[in-house]
Protein backbone atom coordinates (compact mmCIF):
# COMPACT_ATOMS: atom_id res chain seq x y z
CA UNK A 1 0.00 0.00 0.00
CA UNK A 2 1.26 3.45 -0.89
CA UNK A 3 2.67 5.44 2.00
CA UNK A 4 1.33 8.79 3.15
CA UNK A 5 4.30 10.48 1.45
CA UNK A 6 3.56 8.74 -1.83
CA UNK A 7 -0.09 9.72 -1.70
CA UNK A 8 0.86 13.33 -0.96
CA UNK A 9 3.18 13.34 -3.99
CA UNK A 10 0.27 12.33 -6.21
CA UNK A 11 -1.93 15.00 -4.64
CA UNK A 12 0.70 17.70 -5.19
CA UNK A 13 1.07 16.93 -8.88
CA UNK A 14 -2.59 16.26 -9.61
CA UNK A 15 -4.05 19.09 -7.50
CA UNK A 16 -7.69 19.15 -6.50
CA UNK A 17 -9.97 20.54 -9.20
CA UNK A 18 -13.67 20.35 -8.27
CA UNK A 19 -15.04 20.84 -11.79
CA UNK A 20 -14.45 18.87 -14.97
CA UNK A 21 -11.56 20.03 -17.14
CA UNK A 22 -9.57 18.72 -20.09
CA UNK A 23 -6.07 17.66 -19.07
CA UNK A 24 -2.97 18.27 -21.18
CA UNK A 25 -3.41 14.81 -22.74
CA UNK A 26 -6.90 15.83 -23.91
CA UNK A 27 -8.86 13.68 -21.43
CA UNK A 28 -11.90 14.74 -19.42
CA UNK A 29 -10.66 14.92 -15.84
CA UNK A 30 -11.89 15.91 -12.37
CA UNK A 31 -10.79 15.85 -8.73
CA UNK A 32 -7.23 14.62 -8.26
CA UNK A 33 -6.48 13.73 -11.88
CA UNK A 34 -9.34 11.26 -12.25
CA UNK A 35 -9.96 10.50 -15.91
CA UNK A 36 -13.73 10.48 -16.31
CA UNK A 37 -14.88 7.07 -17.49
CA UNK A 38 -17.81 6.31 -19.79
CA UNK A 39 -21.01 6.48 -17.78
CA UNK A 40 -19.54 8.73 -15.08
CA UNK A 41 -21.21 12.09 -14.68
CA UNK A 42 -19.97 14.96 -12.54
CA UNK A 43 -22.16 17.81 -13.81
CA UNK A 44 -22.11 19.60 -10.45
CA UNK A 45 -18.47 18.77 -9.79
CA UNK A 46 -17.03 16.95 -6.78
CA UNK A 47 -16.37 17.83 -3.17
CA UNK A 48 -12.93 17.40 -1.68
CA UNK A 49 -14.22 14.32 0.17
CA UNK A 50 -15.59 12.74 -3.03
CA UNK A 51 -12.37 13.56 -4.90
CA UNK A 52 -10.35 11.78 -2.20
CA UNK A 53 -12.63 8.72 -2.38
CA UNK A 54 -12.09 8.57 -6.15
CA UNK A 55 -8.36 9.16 -5.65
CA UNK A 56 -8.09 6.13 -3.34
CA UNK A 57 -9.87 3.99 -5.95
CA UNK A 58 -7.57 5.22 -8.71
CA UNK A 59 -4.47 4.71 -6.55
CA UNK A 60 -5.60 1.13 -5.84
CA UNK A 61 -5.63 0.49 -9.59
CA UNK A 62 -2.07 1.86 -9.91
CA UNK A 63 -0.94 -0.18 -6.89
CA UNK A 64 -2.36 -3.36 -8.43
CA UNK A 65 -0.49 -2.66 -11.66
CA UNK A 66 2.80 -2.22 -9.80
CA UNK A 67 2.18 -5.34 -7.70
CA UNK A 68 1.21 -7.43 -10.72
CA UNK A 69 3.92 -6.29 -13.12
CA UNK A 70 7.03 -5.65 -11.02
CA UNK A 71 8.94 -8.87 -10.37
CA UNK A 72 11.83 -7.51 -8.28
CA UNK A 73 11.93 -6.32 -4.65
CA UNK A 74 11.09 -2.66 -4.04
CA UNK A 75 11.72 -0.31 -1.17
CA UNK A 76 8.82 1.79 0.07
CA UNK A 77 10.19 4.84 -1.76
CA UNK A 78 10.63 2.89 -4.99
CA UNK A 79 7.10 1.53 -4.72
CA UNK A 80 5.64 4.98 -4.02
CA UNK A 81 7.50 6.50 -6.98
CA UNK A 82 6.24 3.77 -9.31
CA UNK A 83 2.64 4.02 -8.09
CA UNK A 84 2.77 7.79 -8.66
CA UNK A 85 4.14 7.18 -12.17
CA UNK A 86 1.56 4.51 -13.04
CA UNK A 87 -1.24 6.68 -11.64
CA UNK A 88 -0.18 9.25 -14.25
CA UNK A 89 0.60 7.09 -17.31
CA UNK A 90 -1.71 4.11 -16.74
CA UNK A 91 -1.19 0.37 -16.50
CA UNK A 92 -1.07 -0.29 -20.25
CA UNK A 93 1.71 2.24 -20.84
CA UNK A 94 3.66 0.94 -17.84
CA UNK A 95 3.23 -2.66 -18.96
CA UNK A 96 4.67 -1.93 -22.42
CA UNK A 97 7.46 0.35 -21.17
CA UNK A 98 11.19 -0.06 -21.34
CA UNK A 99 11.14 1.25 -17.78
CA UNK A 100 9.38 -1.92 -16.57
CA UNK A 101 11.74 -4.16 -18.54
CA UNK A 102 14.78 -2.37 -17.09
CA UNK A 103 13.34 -2.58 -13.58
CA UNK A 104 12.48 -6.27 -13.86
CA UNK A 105 16.07 -6.90 -14.96
CA UNK A 106 16.97 -5.45 -11.53
CA UNK A 107 18.72 -2.53 -13.23
CA UNK A 108 17.57 -0.14 -10.50
CA UNK A 109 20.17 2.52 -11.32
CA UNK A 110 18.66 3.12 -14.79
CA UNK A 111 15.05 3.45 -13.65
CA UNK A 112 15.38 7.22 -13.00
CA UNK A 113 16.66 7.70 -16.57
CA UNK A 114 13.71 5.73 -17.89
CA UNK A 115 11.29 7.82 -15.83
CA UNK A 116 12.71 10.96 -17.42
CA UNK A 117 11.73 9.70 -20.89
CA UNK A 118 8.05 10.16 -19.95
CA UNK A 119 7.89 13.97 -20.17
CA UNK A 120 5.72 14.42 -23.25
CA UNK A 121 1.98 15.00 -23.49
CA UNK A 122 0.27 15.15 -26.85
CA UNK A 123 3.68 15.00 -28.53
CA UNK A 124 4.96 18.12 -26.75
CA UNK A 125 7.53 18.45 -24.01
CA UNK A 126 5.71 19.33 -20.78
CA UNK A 127 7.43 21.26 -17.98
CA UNK A 128 4.96 19.90 -15.43
CA UNK A 129 5.85 16.33 -16.39
CA UNK A 130 9.56 17.14 -16.21
CA UNK A 131 9.07 18.36 -12.61
CA UNK A 132 6.93 15.32 -11.78
CA UNK A 133 9.41 12.83 -13.23
CA UNK A 134 12.32 14.50 -11.42
CA UNK A 135 10.42 14.13 -8.14
CA UNK A 136 9.51 10.50 -8.90
CA UNK A 137 13.12 9.74 -9.88
CA UNK A 138 14.46 11.41 -6.72
CA UNK A 139 12.00 9.44 -4.59
CA UNK A 140 12.92 6.19 -6.37
CA UNK A 141 16.61 6.81 -5.56
CA UNK A 142 16.06 8.06 -2.01
CA UNK A 143 17.72 5.97 0.66
CA UNK A 144 15.55 4.74 3.48
CA UNK A 145 16.03 2.68 6.61
CA UNK A 146 16.15 -1.04 5.83
CA UNK A 147 13.24 -1.69 8.18
CA UNK A 148 10.88 0.46 6.13
CA UNK A 149 11.52 -1.51 2.94
CA UNK A 150 11.19 -4.95 4.52
CA UNK A 151 7.51 -5.40 3.65
CA UNK A 152 7.94 -5.02 -0.10
CA UNK A 153 11.08 -7.13 -0.27
CA UNK A 154 9.48 -9.98 1.66
CA UNK A 155 6.31 -9.77 -0.39
CA UNK A 156 8.28 -10.06 -3.60
CA UNK A 157 10.35 -12.99 -2.27
CA UNK A 158 7.19 -14.84 -1.25
CA UNK A 159 5.21 -13.94 -4.37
Amino acid sequence: MISKNGLELIKVFESFVPLEYTCIAGKRTIGYGHVILPGENFITGVTLQKAEEILYQDVAVAEKAVSDLVKVPLSVNQYDALVCFVFNVGRRNFEKSTLLRVLNEADYKNVPNELMRWVYAGGSLCRGLIRRRKEEAALFEKEEPESSSFLYKEKKKAG
